[in-house]
């Protein structure tokens, strides 16, 4: 739905006096605008974006997750307005984001990533993180890498050494890497194999099977047939220490299916044969089962403009992050219908619901995204109504990514009420 929401969305002339005789004479000649001025060449909308963005961001987040949010969001959004606005905002986001990390905790979103990065503050970012914490900084390595390649890509690779050493295998992190430098280079060779030879502990390490799997799966045809070979028994070894899941089965297959494309079907074979706990590991791999993934809650906008009549009793009845969102879908409906009156009934029972999932919300609940999906919601029938409607809700947090997503909305669409 949120995607569908955002769908539906002078030069000050001076007189410079040149002396007495070239006052008389001397026409007037125009200068850029003085910085003091530039504020009153902002359009409504984009004073709007920037009031709110600088409301949304003074208000007091207790918890540092909540906080990086809130500067993504409010870096992202005012970036197009006021880019020296957003970058004091980036800084402060990758400064807590460095602190979370260190804390052993994984970033909510990524400042790294958000495409805004400061090369120089990437590469000290990469410089003073803790190798033990490699893995919970796979997003904000792969960030920096993609952002600022040429100067972080040694920087992180001597940082990957150095987590290897001590067991952490950040696939995704060494794959960005290896892309970075070349897949064929003697690095990206070399890392390969070390990888393989010191896979993590089993026990520990069961919800990386599926991305260790599709990094043999991607580099084994551009590596040599013997390491190749020796990679793809060392991660099926592996793979046969792990519990009897659906994951387990599909990271067998991803190998195995990569085994016989990289070094052909006989020589396949040849490999399971010289190691039975790799052999065994492919028989007993068992059938395909449906891997469980959290379930995303999705509501219609389409569905809710065929309702007909008032459907508040009927969302009422629903859990409260479902009855936020179908509540906020039938206001935008109601509301882009012209029935205004009917919009700001949904939208009394969608904020109302988003507090109830704020209050319960839990580290697997993303609540925050419950309170922006509504808010842009609110924000495309009535900007000002929906910044209103943000800023009564109960907590200083949720009231920042709700005011922030109404700011989208108005940077995209302009003021609408």
């Amino acid at each position: 739905m949120q995607s569908i929401f955002r769908l539906l969305t002078g030069v000050i002339v001076l007189s410079v006096g040149l002396g007495a005789e070239a006052q008389r004479a001397t026409p007037k000649i125009p200068t850029k605008p003085q910085p003091a001025l530039q504020a009153q060449q902002l359009t409504p909308g984009q004073k709007f974006v920037i009031d709110t963005v600088k409301m949304a961001v003074a208000l007091p987040q207790s918890d540092q997750q909540d906080r990086l949010r809130v500067l993504a969001a409010a870096s992202e959004v005012v970036s197009p307005i006021d880019k020296k606005m957003a970058r004091g905002f980036w800084a402060e986001g990758v400064r807590t984001e460095s602190e979370l990390i260190r804390l052993g905790q994984t970033p909510a979103v990524s400042m790294m990533a958000s495409g805004q990065a400061d090369c120089n503050a990437a590469v000290s970012f990469v410089e003073n993180l803790p190798e033990s914490a490699a893995l919970q900084a796979e997003q904000s390595l792969i960030g920096a890498l993609t952002m600022c390649p040429k100067q972080t890509v040694d920087t992180v690779s001597r940082k990957l050494d150095a987590a290897m050493q001590k067991g952490i295998i950040p696939s995704r992190a060494l794959m960005a890497t290896m892309q970075t430098l070349g897949e064929k280079t003697p690095w990206s060779q070399d890392h390969f194999a070390r990888m393989f030879a010191s896979l993590p502990d089993p026990a520990k390490s069961a919800a990386e099977a599926e991305n260790i799997a599709a990094m043999y799966a991607q580099m084994s045809p551009l590596v040599d047939k013997d390491v190749a070979t020796k990679t793809g028994l060392q991660l099926l070894d592996w793979l046969g220490k792990l519990k009897d899941t659906p994951l387990r089965g599909l990271s067998i297959r991803i190998t195995s299916g990569a085994m016989q494309q990289a070094l052909g079907a006989e020589a396949y074979q040849k490999a399971l044969q010289s190691d039975v706990v790799a052999s065994s590991t492919v028989q007993n791999a068992g059938a395909e089962r449906e891997i469980e993934r959290p379930q995303q809650e999705s509501v219609s906008v389409l569905a809710a403009m065929g309702d007909s009549g008032d459907q508040t009793q009927k969302l009422s009845s629903l859990p409260a992050s479902m009855r936020a969102r179908e509540a906020a879908a039938h206001g935008f409906a109601a509301g882009t219908a012209g029935d205004k009156q009917q919009a700001r009934k949904y939208f009394d029972m969608a904020f109302s619901a988003a507090d109830e999932v704020w209050d319960a919300r839990t580290p697997e609940t993303n609540a925050a995204a419950v309170v922006q999906e509504i808010s842009e919601a609110a924000a495309q029938v009535d900007s000002l109504n929906a910044l209103s409607r943000a800023q009564k809700l109960r907590d200083s947090s949720a009231q920042a990514i709700a005011m922030l997503a109404v700011a989208r909305v108005v940077a995209s669409n302009g003021i609408t009420r």
